[in-house]
């Protein structure tokens, strides 16, 4: 059985002695004895970094839009030839209803590029919100002064049609040419002109889980309850969106709403936190409602909580200077209104 080594009692010595030799890891010479051998940590800087490769996905023909497409056009073509068999009938009739119906067919025409024109404005509208937000979030972490001013410029104009923002505008455009940092732009900003609408918001996803809470505790079918909770959440989506500067159509509340469903999804889901059920349980509440009155709560609850994300969607600016609102302010107005309530 080999002895063991004697260990190395702690020393102390300075870096200038000529004791101290300095020696690389991989050099196999040994230094020379009653010297300190000091061998150097690789610094960071010098490690290898790991790139992440992109993965190149290799997209073939895309059949379903093909399909999709062929049978739009199909439907159109369908329409197309009603619309011209009909009108051509009504001429055989006679020249009046032809006449007429050819009327009715340009004004339906007219209607229909109308509400498509309206359409695209509210989706460009809702992309061009998405981009301001996503630029201001840049220009916080880049406080790029140049770009501040542009976004800011932008800002004003969508906040140009509210007139409850007269004020702000005025005091904001007052600021663009003083020196100031990019970012501190973009917070003063915020405070300006979003502290007004962001009041109106919470007031906005407020009134929509009251009004919810109330209908499901007293409404007697299921289904009543779900077709209320789904258009009442519409209906928040679509103020909070107009609030914010948004004119969202037919296909901009699909797409605004399947924002706000992923926002959901990241960031956390629509289920009530822990701590939220701790606070109802512990102030006694869950005690005092009824099975339908814990139930409208509930529903109120997520609800505020579809609001909270529909904010976070449709707001322009990103919460930096001003509190973000929070589940719980939102919950005690909920629930102090069911106790005065009972």
């Amino acid at each position: 059985m080999s002895e063991r080594s004697k260990q190395r009692r702690p020393a102390t010595f300075r870096l200038d002695d000529p004791g101290v030799v300095v020696v690389d890891s991989d050099d196999p010479g040994r230094p020379a004895r009653g010297t300190v051998q000091i061998t150097p940590e690789i610094e960071p800087v010098q490690l290898p970094v790991a790139l992440d490769v992109p993965v190149l996905e290799r997209r073939g023909f895309r059949w379903g839009a093909l399909f999709w497409t062929s049978v739009a056009g199909l439907v159109l073509l369908g329409l197309g030839l009603s619309v011209t068999h009909l009108i051509e009938d009504l001429f055989a009739r006679s020249e009046g209803l032809g006449y007429l119906g050819a009327a009715l067919a340009a004004a339906a025409a007219v209607a229909l590029a109308a509400v498509i024109a309206r359409e695209i404005y509210g989706l460009a509208r809702l992309a061009t919100i998405e981009r301001l937000h996503r630029r201001a979030t840049e220009v916080l972490l880049s406080d790029d002064r140049a770009e501040s001013r542009a976004v800011v410029t932008d800002l004003l104009r969508i906040a140009h049609q509210n007139p409850r923002l007269a004020r702000a505008r005025a005091a904001l455009t007052s600021h663009t040419d003083e020196i100031i940092d990019g970012a501190d732009m973009i917070k003063l900003a915020e405070r300006e002109l979003m502290t007004p609408l962001d009041a109106e918001a919470r007031r906005l996803v407020s009134v929509a889980a009251q009004r919810v809470s109330v209908v499901t505790a007293v409404s007697p079918r299921a289904l009543i309850d779900v077709l209320f909770v789904f258009v009442a959440s519409l209906r928040m989506i679509r103020q909070l969106a107009r609030l914010y500067g948004g004119r969202p159509g037919a296909l901009g509340m699909i797409s605004l709403l399947r924002h706000v469903i992923a926002h959901l999804a990241i960031t956390g889901g629509m289920a009530a936190s822990d701590s939220l059920i701790q606070q109802m349980l512990g102030h006694g509440i869950a005690a005092k409602l009824s099975q339908r009155l814990g139930e409208g709560v509930l529903n109120g609850l997520l609800t505020a909580r579809l609001g909270l994300a529909a904010i976070d969607v449709t707001r322009p600016l990103p919460f930096t200077s001003l509190p973000r609102p929070v589940l719980a302010d939102l919950a005690k107005d909920l629930l102090r209104k069911r106790e005065e309530e009972e």
